[in-house]
């Protein structure tokens, strides 16, 4: 029964942020240290290399730092992707770069996350790449951001600092789409309001990291309710046992879905009802974003790869004219009319680059009109025509249905991510 529990636990996935040298991979080490899920001889082999480099303390950042570059470095380069557990909750950690260099790290590791830890400097406040990441988590849609005002210990646990840069962080934020933002002073190299309540800043009456991303609200961060399940595979076992069955498998992008509901199949607009839903162990009563299922329907119509179930009285947008934010990932830069192929959710579509509107300037999010010509890292709106229909909702409203990648055909490389104005 206990794995089932265990299974059965809610998974938060959130994402790190913040500039250099602020602390990110000391304080995942720090979490995963203090909340007791690293093995014994994890712990001997970074306590090993800290002794060799010299350090006074076992450097805690190793556990993350795992590219010889970024130990070399003592930075961060690629996301690391980190799992663990506790009694109450499973967690994904993407820990992600600080450098303007890598924004498209920090693009790919965030996108999918319920929630941003956004790091800060206690010695230096608010700077550029506070706001860079703040801009970028708004843009990603992620319901929940935590600003860790870090390295309280080298400003004597001041709650006078603390107060300034709660105060700037609010300020800037009042700006953005972010819809729930927590503050909590730590030390990640200390421990303090990391997993334990620090001694040190009594002043401070909130709840440690640990006890917020345990307890943190998650279950309404997913659109309960436009439905939506875009089929990725059609199952027909043709088998004895199974003579008659056809299956739409995929994971539901939205809503609930329930046996008995009248669904339409996009885009052909054919309705039907739904006879089961199926997973591997039986069958459910009622399923929701963002489970994988296999629904069943009353009647043989005509379902394939890229089609998408939805409500008859609740439709997703349908069109070829686009407009999307993008982030461009890749060296070589955007070519206008340029074309593209393109991934949004299970279907396959190719486009071309009809428009660069403008470009941000994340740092203090101002439009550039004048430079239209998108590089690396850049995050731009474009307008996009595609092949065919795509089946979207707008970003805000569902983080699957609203977000597409594009790819180079000629060399396969994901050269944007966009999200669906």
């Amino acid at each position: 029964m206990e794995t089932n529990s265990y299974l059965d636990m809610e998974l938060l996935r959130f994402s790190t942020a913040g500039s250099v040298d602020d602390g990110k991979s000391t304080l995942i080490g720090r979490l995963l240290y203090d909340s007791k899920s690293i093995f014994q001889d994890q712990y001997d082999a970074i306590e090993e290399t800290s002794r060799r480099k010299g350090e006074e303390n076992v450097n805690l950042a190793l556990l993350t730092d795992g590219l010889r570059a970024e130990r070399e470095q003592g930075i961060t380069i690629d996301v690391a992707y980190r799992y663990f557990a506790t009694p109450k909750r499973k967690f994904i950690i993407a820990d992600t770069p600080g450098h303007i260099q890598y924004t498209r790290n920090m693009v790919t590791g965030s996108s999918t996350s319920n929630l941003s830890i956004i790091l800060v400097d206690a010695r230096h406040g608010v700077v550029e790449q506070t706001c860079r990441h703040t801009f970028i988590s708004s843009l990603l849609g992620i319901p929940h951001v935590v600003f860790c005002v870090n390295k309280m210990d080298l400003v004597n646990y001041s709650e006078e600092v603390y107060l300034k840069i709660k105060n700037d962080l609010e300020a800037f934020s009042s700006k953005l789409n972010v819809k729930d933002i927590h503050f909590v002073p730590i030390s990640a190299l200390n421990g303090d309001n990391v997993v334990n309540k620090s001694e040190n800043m009594d002043w401070y009456q909130g709840s440690s990291l640990m006890y917020l991303l345990e307890n943190i609200h998650i279950g309404s961060d997913y659109n309960h309710i436009d439905c939506r399940f875009p089929v990725q595979y059609v199952i027909r076992p043709q088998s004895e046992k199974y003579h008659d069955y056809r299956g739409y498998a995929g994971r539901i992008a939205g809503g609930i879905f329930k046996p008995g509901d009248k669904v339409a199949v996009l885009p052909s607009g054919f309705t039907s009802s739904i006879k089961s839903i199926d997973i591997m162990d039986g069958s459910l009563s009622e399923a929701f974003a963002p489970m994988s299922v296999t629904i069943t329907l009353d009647d043989d119509i005509d379902v394939s790869r890229g089609d998408m179930l939805v409500r008859d009285n609740n439709r997703p947008n349908i069109n070829q004219d686009i407009d999307i934010m993008i982030c461009w990932l890749n060296e070589k830069k955007m070519l206008l009319n340029g074309k593209y192929a393109v991934k949004h959710t299970s279907n396959d579509v190719r486009c071309i680059i009809k428009e660069v509107k403008y470009k941000i300037n994340i740092n203090n999010l101002h439009r550039i009109e004048d430079d239209k010509e998108v590089n690396m890292n850049e995050i731009a709106r474009i307008s996009i025509r595609t092949t065919k229909p795509l089946l979207y909702d707008k970003y805000i409203n569902n983080r699957f249905t609203g977000s597409l990648i594009l790819i180079d055909e000629g060399t396969n490389e994901t050269v944007g991510a966009g999200m669906i104005i």
